[in-house]
């Protein structure tokens, strides 16, 4: 149960500090900062493993600096993404 919870708070974090990096906490609340944390954990974690950096991410509950670090890149990417759809630019 613990764990749930610092799964949430440390989404809501990374996801928070993604939308201020791209500009784009003004339209977000907390709900979806968490949920772009969490989906930006999975999206951070597929990249580094593609390129072959390995390391973990909130979602494999390894709650290091390295793995926040990996989660908010999947974050950035993320929104970034978003914003080009969205907009037909990235911020």
């Amino acid at each position: 149960m613990i764990n749930f919870i610092l799964w949430l708070l440390f989404g809501a974090l990374v996801g928070w500090l993604a939308s201020i990096i791209m500009r784009t906490d003004a339209q977000q609340g907390a709900l979806l900062n968490i949920v772009v944390g969490i989906v930006g954990a999975f999206i951070g974690g597929f990249v580094f493993n593609l390129f072959g950096f390995g390391g973990g991410n909130i979602n494999n509950n390894d709650f290091s600096i390295g793995s926040l670090l990996v989660s908010l890149v999947g974050a950035i990417i993320l929104l970034a993404i978003v914003n080009l759809v969205r907009r037909g630019s990235v911020r």
